[in-house]
C-alpha cells in the first residue's frame, strides 16, 4: 500500500517536537524527490548482499533505511538495484552511506537519498542484519515506523502517529 508523501516542513509544523527528525543532511538522487512509506531496515557496512536480497522481494510501498555506518568508502546502492526496487514496489531507499550511478538514479522513479557517492562497489559476504532497529542522525528507525522524505529532510512518525501539535 502506497503512503502519500507529505512535505516534511508541513509535518514539522503539525507535530512540532514530537516529530522525529533525522539530523543528517542527505542528498536526493532518485527521480522521486518526495516519498513516504513504512520502514524496513538493513544494517550493513560496506557490504550490500542483504540489501540485494531484500530488494528482490515485494516492497509493498515500503522505504528501506540502510545503515551503512556513514561509510563513503564503498557504495551500497546503484542503478540496477534502484530499477529492481522500483519494479518490486518499493517507495524509496535512504542510505546512511554512499550510492553510485548518480546520473542514472536521477532517471529512475524511486526515492533515493544518501550521504554521497563513490564508484567502488561494496562487498557481497552478507554481513549485517535485516529488520533490526538502526540509529543515525539522532533517530532510531524501526520496522513499521512511517518515514517521509523530501529535499528538506527525512522525518519519522511512529506507526500510530501522535495527534497534531497544540502549539
Amino acid at each position: 500500500m502506497q503512503t502519500t508523501p507529505v512535505p516534511t516542513a508541513d509535518l514539522a509544523d503539525r507535530y512540532g517536537d514530537r516529530l522525529r527528525v533525522c539530523a543528517l543532511q542527505f542528498t536526493t538522487y532518485g527521480a522521486a524527490c518526495s516519498f513516504a512509506g513504512p520502514v524496513r531496515t538493513v544494517s550493513c557496512r560496506e557490504d550490500n548482499a542483504l540489501l540485494h536480497e531484500l530488494l528482490r522481494t515485494p516492497g509493498g510501498g515500503a522505504v528501506v533505511v540502510v545503515d551503512g555506518g556513514g561509510s563513503l568508502a564503498t557504495t551500497l546502492f546503484g542503478d540496477r538495484m534502484a530499477t529492481r526496487a522500483r519494479d518490486n514496489g518499493w517507495a524509496g531507499v535512504v542510505v546512511h552511506g554512499a550510492v553510485r550511478d548518480s546520473v542514472a538514479l536521477g532517471g529512475i522513479q524511486l526515492g533515493v537519498q544518501a550521504l554521497g557517492t563513490n564508484p567502488r562497489r561494496a562487498g557481497k559476504t552478507g554481513r549485517g542484519a535485516v529488520d533490526v532497529p538502526v540509529s543515525f542522525g539522532g533517530v532510531t528507525f524501526a520496522v513499521g515506523d512511517i518515514l517521509h522524505a523530501d529535499e528538506d529532510g527525512v522525518v519519522l512518525l511512529p506507526a500510530d502517529p501522535p495527534g497534531p501539535s497544540q502549539t
